[in-house]
């Protein structure tokens, strides 16, 4: 029988049911404020816009949700957000078109997390929103509003961007629910990474969506969308917003709901913006740029540039020239960790000048910026838009100057003006103006870097504008290279071989589509005569001969292959007709009149080279293989192609290898058994080949000897030579001293003295029976008895030369006890 159940187990089993109780309790009033969530953002979306509603607390969102804003101190909503985020709410597709500096960020980043809380969404449910950005600084900056907002949720969050380690972000990249990345490093990922899903995704948000949706990052997007389920809630937003339908049919959207703010300005820029523009020819740039700098050292500004390499040349040239402001440069070509540390200086700093290319003209929300100067012209309206829209932010005020060329200044103030952008045209004071010119060709003669910089920022200036679409602002024919060369310090300009290139394309497009037929045909023969004469006029000048042209050299040329005989027709050929005004003859050859003289009659009979030549037997087929009788170095390369597959199809297929000579040769190949017997007895085949062999080595071996003793001698000799050199460095008067050995096999006589005359050269006598003796046995035994009269030398002094002083100096010398 159970034992009655005690008091104490009733009471916890009591607190037990009621624990539960209370968990199921608190899961159905999530419940329904969720539904509550719901059905209120469903009834302001139907509503339209908000009007009258500024605060944050005022929207249907969660209480977590209204922490982070709270935190964070976002509070009252700007126009963007009342109109995007009821819509968004809702969940549906939005795309939203804003001035920068708006709060575009916060306008999709609420219903990210919105829609997740709403889905219940955990850890365990996988990626559930993709923020995609177009540069890693704004995804950066992006991600930190992310934990700012949403720090009182419980989703996981991850930055996956360029620059970083891919292994690192692999293993992380499972438990995401949300995030946020841009479109090079996250497709990556959905090809590398095993278990990347993304099947499950409920939001898509494309930040500054015209620049990631444009030919840049045409295909990557593709990729990327083709990865992603169609049914999603999409939004989009930018400055300048895409309406294409086109990209809207990539993106699969669903009956989007367009949010535009402050398209019935009277200007498409903030109020508080002040813009001005300045003619300045293009050597004038930087001077116009270092005398602004100077003239606002207390202001913090971003300066925008062509290219990259711009901006290195002329951050390192003003750090040397120092306008008395603290300089900072950012590029696509740093690392990753660069760029973050600038960044964040740049954030933290109040008086600073910041050099970059238009990875910085977009979103990036830098606080307290005073002025934005474009040195180059933008490709656009809407880049310029987001370039000046880097100060002005959040109802501050703000300052921009664009520097404009005398041919871009008329075309690109109409385009500004057509996009109802308020613009001033101002001048520079000329006595304020500095110049730097001088100072830039000081560091490029001093520097081979800031030279070697110089020349690529004006190679990459003139490939921008080359580049650029609207050739009505940009033409590259009108600009002064030369002294853009100078103003930059170098010493002449570097040479485009694309703008020539250009040019004569240009000219012939020009040449074959905008003239009549007849206008066309009148030119060409206009040019080609000109062209004649002139050179016609230089080469009687010089002395020279007509030069020939490449049909004047084909003629000329002798076995010219497979197309001889078809040329020779075309030479040889002499017409009776009268009419006839052009004959073709080879230059070689005399001109002929067609009367038929004896003289050309026995030029026709004299025997001429072969026109091919046999290089070897198809030893299948038997015929022969023959090429075209001509050297190699005159060959084209597609004749020296046709000439190697016609020997490899026409030979053996047996490995060729070649020798010191570069000559081809086959390697030795082993014939099969049945062969080598039907060639007669194995053993007699064999003694055949070993004697053949033994005679080939033993002729080799006589001259292996030879060599051999050769050798030896010059070593014996090189050391009597060295043996000299010693006692020459030890005699100091005239002394002459005679080294004999035993046999008397060779005699080596050292002389010294005080005269620089060839007397005192050593003379080495030599017996001939010890070297001149070719035979191994007398040679060896020779080497024998040398060696047994070097034990015993005798050392005899021929002291009639010398005084006795001398000659105890010597002996204690040879003795070793002398100094």
């Amino acid at each position: 029988m159970p034992k009655p159940s005690s008091k104490k187990d009733k009471q916890k089993k009591a607190e037990f049911v009621s624990a539960t109780d209370k968990r199921k309790l608190r899961r159905s009033d999530e419940t329904k404020v969720i539904e509550e969530l719901g059905q209120r953002a469903l009834e302001l979306a139907s509503s339209g816009p908000l009007t009258g509603v500024k605060l944050f607390t005022e929207l249907p969102i969660s209480e977590s949700t209204l922490k982070g804003l709270e935190r964070s101190h976002f509070v009252e909503m700007t126009e963007i957000q009342q109109k995007a985020l009821p819509y968004a709410l809702a969940r549906r597709d939005v795309l939203g078109a804003a001035k920068t500096g708006s709060g575009k960020t916060l306008a999709f980043l609420i219903p990210v997390l919105e829609g997740l809380y709403r889905s219940r969404w955990t850890r365990f449910d996988g990626l559930g929103a993709l923020v995609i950005s177009p540069t890693r600084e704004l995804a950066m900056q992006i991600f930190e509003v992310l934990c700012k907002i949403g720090r009182y949720h419980k989703f996981s969050a991850g930055l996956i961007i360029g620059g970083k380690k891919v292994d690192e972000e692999k293993e992380i990249l499972g438990k995401m629910n949300i995030l946020v990345c841009t479109p090079g490093r996250l497709l990556q990922h959905m090809d590398e990474t095993a278990g990347f899903d993304c099947n499950n995704l409920q939001v898509l948000v494309l930040d500054e969506a015209d620049r990631i949706l444009d030919m840049g990052f045409k295909k990557t997007m593709n990729a990327i969308i083709a990865n992603l389920p169609r049914q999603r809630q999409t939004l989009l937003f930018s400055a300048t917003q895409t309406k294409s339908v086109k990209d809207l049919a990539r993106l699969s959207l669903e009956r989007p709901e367009y949010v535009g703010v402050h398209e019935m300005d009277k200007f498409s820029t903030p109020s508080k913006l002040s813009q001005y523009y300045m003619v300045a020819e293009l050597p004038q740039k930087l001077d116009i740029l270092f005398s602004f700098m100077k003239t606002h050292v207390k202001s913090k500004m971003i300066i925008f540039l062509s290219s990259g390499k711009q901006v290195r040349f002329v951050y390192e040239t003003f750090c040397k020239i120092q306008p008395g402001i603290p300089l900072l440069h950012l590029h696509g070509k740093q690392k990753q960790m660069r760029r973050v540390e600038i960044f964040e200086r740049f954030m933290k700093m109040t008086k600073a000048a910041l050099f970059c290319t238009d990875i910085a003209s977009r979103g990036l929300d830098f606080p307290a910026v005073d002025w934005v100067v474009q040195v180059d012209c933008p490709e656009d309206c809407d880049t310029y838009l987001h370039r000046v829209g880097r100060t002005a932010r959040y109802d501050a005020a703000g300052k921009g100057l664009l520097l404009l060329t005398p041919g871009e200044a008329p075309a690109m103030s109409k385009l500004l003006a057509g996009k109802n952008i308020p613009i001033k045209e101002i001048s520079a004071k000329s006595n304020k103006v500095m110049t730097v010119a001088k100072q830039l060709q000081h560091f490029c003669f001093q520097d081979p870097e800031i030279k070697y910089l110089g020349q690529r920022a004006f190679v990459t200036y003139v490939r921008s504008v080359f580049l650029q679409k609207n050739k009505s602002v940009f033409d590259v024919d009108s600009l002064p290279l030369d002294e853009f060369a100078e103003s930059l310090g170098l010493p002449g300009a570097p040479k485009i071989k694309f703008v020539k290139k250009a040019a004569a394309k240009n000219k012939s497009y020009e040449f074959d589509n905008l003239l009549e037929p007849e206008e066309r045909e009148g030119l060409r023969l206009e040019n080609v005569a000109e062209i004649e004469r002139e050179n016609a006029a230089i080469d009687d000048a010089e002395g020279l001969p007509q030069a020939k042209t490449r049909v004047d050299k084909m003629f000329a040329r002798k076995n010219a292959g497979v197309l001889t005989d078809h040329y020779q027709r075309l030479v040889d050929h002499v017409s009776d007709n009268d009419d006839d005004f052009i004959t073709l003859k080879r230059a070689d050859h005399a001109l002929s009149d067609g009367s038929g003289s004896e003289d050309d009659s026995s030029e026709e009979e004299e025997e001429e080279e072969p026109v091919v030549k046999v290089i070897a037997v198809n030893p299948d087929t038997g015929l022969p293989v023959v090429i075209p009788n001509i050297p190699s170095q005159e060959m084209s390369k597609r004749q020296l192609r046709k000439v190697k597959e016609k020997i490899i199809k026409n030979t053996r297929n047996t490995k060729v290898v070649f020798d010191d000579d570069g000559n081809a040769r086959s390697t030795y190949e082993l014939m099969d058994e049945e062969s080598f017997r039907k060639q007669g007895d194995v053993n007699t085949l064999v003694d055949e080949f070993q004697q053949r062999n033994r005679s080939i080595m033993e002729e080799i071996d006589v001259g292996d000897r030879e060599v051999a003793r050769q050798k030896r001698k010059e070593k014996r000799v090189a050391k009597k030579i060295r043996e000299r050199e010693e006692m020459d460095g030890n005699d100091e008067g005239g002394s002459v001293a005679v080294l004999k050995t035993s046999d008397d096999e060779d005699e080596v006589m050292y002389s010294s003295s005080d005269s620089d005359d060839e007397a005192a050269q050593p003379v080495v006598q030599k017996r001939a029976s010890a070297y001149d003796d070719d035979s191994e046995s007398e040679d060896s035994d020779v080497d024998r008895s040398h060696k047994k009269s070097r034990r015993g030398r005798v050392l005899e002094v021929d002291d009639s030369a010398m005084s006795l002083e001398d000659q105890e100096k010597l002996a204690l010398r040879l003795l070793g006890g002398g100094d």
